[in-house]
């Protein structure tokens, strides 16, 4: 659970640490609703670049940024037609480019610092946070920790995209590369420990286990989705909210599920992982090139009594289609022979590694329980092609030059081809069985207690933690209070 409780001359450092840069810190219901933001802070923005290391991006950290004026409109999304999906219902994706670092992780990372921040449980003036990741959620916590001028350590594999590096260098972060790709989650738990064991003045934000993930999903994506839903839908277009699709990783986006099942009861939540490591599917283990999803355990924060399916998507199909949807003769061939919208092509960008994974995994469970027209599947675009540029030119080094044949081919077998292969449907003991798992890991390897994990499979023990956010966002805003009145 998250404590809130307080610290007080360590909350007294923090206050006069954001004293002194001039630091608000926002609250999970103006980052759920902008509409909520202070008109100082949103006066000030439009001046402020999206990536700009300013204190005022924090309340950036939203579904709703507007690319181009620098304030807010609604939620930032691609639709997925038919023509590319290959199946009759809609496929809507939140797309995360638009958050600072162009991922959403930034969010999770927030929500996982800001407890210990106004609590006073973690010293901003006197320890790093460490942000151990698969990619994205150590560049939104270095990114985050930045803007409070805190200093960071980075952990994620070494064989992650080069971007990422030369990013979190870039940002001032201390980096540690860990051995293996993502699925080597393993290492970077081993990574954790040595720090624990040997530098005191650090303290470990381990989004696998960090409560404040799984609630800033459940709070700001969760509700986005609600919102976009009766966006798109109307009595001339009326639509069901029939599943939600989010690959595991931290299982922090996961969380959504469980807010959105309070809205619609009837849905389906389906999670992915690689096929090459598929350990929800058949307890399996291996390397993959799905950057950022993570492997080879089951996070702690997964709430597996609320997941219905478990679907492995190739890693090699990801790759195909990344080439499709970036490569100018695949841009071309989308256009000009599927006769697809030269705007949407133009946005297919916006999807990356992980984000094709998701869409692969929605058209898998849409084919398995034959959805129609009026079914909308919502999911999560992480982040964009952008982290990715230096994987597309090392398939054209090792492969060659894209062509038009291989486009088609593409198009054809990865998405119109996806069948219902590799997935399972999850009743109540396959649901049992897979929370069982996280034993091995969190029991007997990171020191949890057998009596933690058995309050994980209680429906109460959610229901609390996820109805904490009106207590934490007091004492966000009564901790702004506090810096303005120093």
């Amino acid at each position: 659970m998250i404590s809130l409780e307080i610290n007080p001359p360590v909350l007294e450092r923090n206050l006069k640490r954001c004293q002194d840069a001039n630091i608000v810190l926002p609250t999970l219901a103006q980052q759920k609703d902008p509409t909520k933001i202070p008109e100082s802070i949103k006066a000030k923005l439009p001046e402020v670049g999206l990536w700009d290391i300013n204190p005022l991006n924090l309340f950036r950290i939203t579904w709703k940024n507007h690319a181009d004026s620098g304030l807010f409109a609604g939620v930032n999304y691609l639709e997925i037609p038919s023509e590319l999906s290959g199946v009759p219902c809609r496929i809507i994706g939140l797309t995360g480019k638009w958050f600072p670092t162009g991922a959403h992780k930034v969010g999770a990372a927030y929500g996982c610092l800001v407890p210990r921040l106004v609590t006073g449980q973690f010293d901003s003036a006197n320890q790093k946070a460490v942000w151990p990741s698969t990619g994205n959620y150590c560049r939104g916590g270095a990114f985050d920790c930045a803007l409070l001028s805190t200093p960071s350590v980075a952990i994620l594999p070494e064989e992650m995209s080069r971007e990422r590096f030369e990013w979190l260098k870039s940002i001032g972060a201390e980096v540690i590369a860990t051995p293996g790709c993502e699925s080597n989650v393993k290492e970077i738990y081993d990574k954790c420990w040595e720090i624990k064991d040997t530098r005191s003045d650090c303290v470990i934000f381990n989004q696998f286990e960090e409560f404040g993930n799984a609630l800033w999903h459940y709070q700001v994506t969760g509700s986005a989705m609600e919102e976009l839903f009766y966006d798109l839908t109307s009595d001339d277009r009326p639509g069901r909210f029939s599943a939600f699709v989010s690959a595991t990783g931290s299982a922090g986006t996961v969380a959504c599920g469980d807010y959105l099942r309070t809205q619609f009861p009837h849905l389906k939540v389906a999670v992915s992982e690689a096929l090459q490591c598929p350990t929800l599917l058949l307890n399996g283990f291996g390397g993959h090139r799905i950057e950022g999803i993570g492997d080879k355990h089951i996070p702690w924060i997964h709430n597996l009594r609320n997941t219905d399916m478990v679907v492995a998507i190739d890693d090699q199909d990801c790759m195909e289609i990344l080439r499709l949807f970036n490569e100018d003769a695949g841009q071309k061939t989308l256009k000009e022979e599927m006769g697809l919208d030269a705007k949407l092509v133009e946005q297919l960008p916006l999807m990356g590694i992980s984000s094709i994974c998701n869409l692969l995994t929605s058209i898998k469970l849409a084919k398995y329980f034959e959805f129609n027209q009026k079914d909308i599947i919502f999911t999560v675009f992480t982040d964009s092609a952008d982290m990715y540029k230096s994987r597309i030119n090392e398939m054209n080094d090792n492969l060659g030059n894209y062509s038009s044949e291989q486009s088609l081919r593409c198009y054809e077998r990865y998405l119109m081809g996806t069948g219902t292969d590799h997935l399972q449907e999850l009743n109540y003991y396959d649901q049992k069985k897979l929370h069982n798992l996280k034993y091995f890991t969190w029991v007997e390897q990171q020191g949890k207690r057998v009596e933690e994990l058995n309050q994980l499979w209680d429906p109460d023990f959610w229901e609390q933690l996820f109805g904490i956010a009106p207590q934490l966002d007091q004492l966000i805003e009564e901790f702004n209070q506090k810096v303005e009145t120093l």
